[in-house]
């Protein structure tokens, strides 16, 4: 079929059937075309089964349309919609943030399960979008919530983020921990963690279309696992916990940074989904502040 026109005789059916061929002849993945109409119009996974025969306004084809060659073009389709889920919770992601993924939601949803009922003190450091802050907030309003990221235009759509769900954050523009103050019984942290040296096994649409500044590290990625480790300790309450994203490769290096700084607490790897070492769960930590 012709993109160049807005023929209403053209179904929903075949408006998504060119999508994917096109999606495909530009070596994208075909399913963006369903899950980009369903996320642009506020559909559901049945108002596309039982709308296939139906048409598109012309305004809602000409928004489809653009919306299918950016995904061609290598744009993220969360970034093209503005938005990825989260929790269950639709979050804005635009060119400034990271767009979340599926292995932080499954941690997510991990930790939550063994937090004790008492209200907590809670830091997010490198929030991005805000994902882990707010969720927090939201599924534990009991807890103060601060959120630090070293982006200006980060923090901005964390704020909106948090805005426009009702979740009350304390939002710090802060180099890691450099300027946060108090004390914490949570620290979580899903920081840049990929080395230079890896660009070449990463997907084109995420070094064109992700922020630098929020997925690479140097010192072979490790370089804020070291730095939080030299700031946590005299930042956490006795009884504390912290909570960290990194990548597959580097379990045991971050594992031995955080037994170092902290070696009386318990320091264990969580594996993902997929069965990667992913997450870094430190507990029990009892120690003078230094």
């Amino acid at each position: 079929m012709s993109t160049n026109g807005t023929d209403p005789k053209i179904t929903v059916g075949e408006v998504l059937n060119w999508a994917s061929s096109f999606l495909k002849m530009n070596r994208r993945e075909p399913n963006i075309a369903e899950w980009v109409m369903k996320e642009l119009f506020s559909w559901t996974i049945t108002d596309l089964l039982s709308r296939r025969q139906t048409h598109l306004t012309e305004e809602q084809w000409a928004t489809y349309k653009q919306a299918i060659e950016e995904c061609a073009d290598g744009r993220p389709p969360q970034q093209v919609v503005g938005h990825e889920w989260f929790y269950g919770r639709p979050f804005t992601v635009t060119s400034d943030t990271l767009i979340p993924r599926p292995e932080t939601e499954e941690w997510f949803h991990r930790y939550l399960k063994i937090l004790p009922d008492r209200a907590m003190n809670v830091l997010d450091i490198g929030t991005g979008s805000g994902v882990l802050a707010v969720s927090h907030k939201l599924e534990r309003p009991q807890d103060k919530v601060t959120a630090v990221d070293i982006s200006p235009e980060a923090l901005a759509i964390a704020q909106l983020n948090a805005k426009s769900m009702g979740a009350d954050v304390n939002f710090l523009e802060s180099d890691v921990t450099e300027k946060v103050t108090g004390s914490f019984d949570l620290v979580l942290s899903n920081p840049p963690y990929i080395s230079q040296n890896e660009r070449n096994e990463m997907d084109e649409s995420v070094l064109n279309f992700e922020p630098q500044l929020a997925l690479f590290a140097d010192e072979e990625g490790l370089y804020f696992y070291k730095k939080m480790a030299e700031t946590l300790p005299r930042l956490m309450n006795n009884g504390g916990q912290i909570v960290l994203e990194y990548g597959y490769r580097q379990g045991e290096q971050v594992k031995a940074i955080f037994e170092h700084a902290f070696p009386e607490a318990d320091v264990v790897i969580w594996k993902d989904m997929s069965g990667h070492d992913r997450v870094l769960h430190v507990s029990h930590i009892n120690q003078e502040r230094q």
